[in-house]
């Protein structure tokens, strides 16, 4: 889980960083400031890996506050002024935001954070080549996912199929949808073989749960899913072992 605070002299965009700071799966909101000086002094007691900053703002602006520092967190710029994104690429700042930020633009300059985050706490030894990311916990036959503002527990057998969309992955299961920031691949590789298959770039399906399979398609739950091609193959392999 990363530690991140927010930064910004207008209370409204203050209040939409922090409603998207709780969307987030991996993100965990340690404090939101309306001026520099303060969450300066703030992050001198408490250490946070990332920072959501805004740039113009009085008496110590965004890049004064930045400059400032010795050993600087990650920083996402928050502004509505374009002409700052050479000083932000001069600071090395991992994203540049423009107001108003949509909160799919938000998410991938997250994401963007967590990877960054995550190699650096591997070459450090704080986890191993195993770890798995802080948004999902594994344990024997269900998983624990943090979504918006609670923490899931699924049972691998509750699961339908799982789908890989543009930022997040949404896993399906009998009740309600849940979306993740964890790639398809986390799940295929960590899901039992035996249970579930992959049968399209964007689709993990379990065997269990199919109804039947017609042509190119596999129908779960009245759910119609594709075979592509580079998965027929080893799709009707197992299939047919079970037939």
């Amino acid at each position: 889980m990363m530690k991140c605070i927010a930064v910004d002299d207008e209370p409204l965009a203050l209040e939409i960083m922090e409603d998207y700071i709780r969307k987030v799966p991996f993100l965990t909101l340690a404090g939101k400031f309306e001026n520099a000086a303060t969450a300066l002094r703030f992050i001198q007691d408490e250490p946070v890996d990332l920072v959501f900053l805004d740039i113009k703002m009085p008496d110590i602006t965004g890049i004064q506050f930045l400059k400032s520092l010795k050993y600087p967190p990650m920083v996402v710029f928050t502004t509505a002024y374009g002409e700052y994104a050479l000083d932000g690429f001069n600071l090395d700042v991992v994203d540049y935001l423009l107001k108003p930020v949509p909160f799919e633009r938000f998410l991938k300059a997250a994401a963007k954070a967590s990877e960054t985050w995550s190699v650096s706490q591997q070459k450090s030894g704080s986890t191993g080549n195993n770890a798995l990311p802080m948004d999902a916990t594994w344990v024997n036959d269900y998983i624990f996912i943090k979504t918006e503002y609670k923490i899931i527990k699924i049972n691998l057998e509750d699961i339908l199929f799982i789908e890989a969309l543009k930022d997040y992955t949404k896993i399906y299961t009998h009740n309600l949808p849940v979306l993740t920031l964890r790639s398809l691949k986390s799940f295929e590789t960590r899901l039992p073989a035996d249970k579930f298959i992959r049968v399209h770039r964007s689709y993990l399906v379990s065997l269990n749960k199919i109804n039947c399979v017609e042509k190119n398609t596999v129908m779960i739950a009245n759910q119609s899913i594709p075979i592509s091609d580079g998965y027929r193959d080893r799709f009707y392999d197992v299939i047919n072992r079970n037939s």
